[in-house]
């Protein structure tokens, strides 16, 4: 099982960067995936959410600035984030959940200077 993010880097305030995870080794289809993020000193914590389904969910602090989508054929999420903030500077992670299992990705860094 292998979830490898990408799409990190520095991005000014008020940029946008798209973070991808390419999932491999299970049925993709069939997992809700997730975006995490860590920040230093700061708990993990749900960026956002797709179903299996398609259905998301996104934490209060992210809503109308990102969206995150799958590609089913391509084995991928994605989290579009717009209107970055300092504040959202973390290591992102990616999840695939389903009945109990978890997989985790290593992480990507996103860095947004004031």
């Amino acid at each position: 099982v292998q979830l490898v993010e990408s799409g990190g880097g520095l991005v000014q305030a008020g940029g946008s960067l798209r973070l991808s995870c390419a999932a491999s080794g299970f049925r993709f289809s069939n997992y809700a995936m997730g975006w995490y993020r860590q920040a230093p000193g700061k708990q993990r914590e749900l960026v956002a959410r797709i179903t299996n389904g398609g259905s998301t969910n996104y934490a209060d602090s992210v809503k109308g600035r990102f969206a995150i989508s799958r590609d089913n054929a391509k084995n991928t999420v994605y989290l579009q984030m717009n209107s970055l903030q300092p504040e959202d500077t973390a290591v992102y992670y990616c999840n695939a959940f389903y009945w109990g299992t978890n997989y985790w990705g290593r992480g990507t860094q996103v860095t947004v200077s004031s």
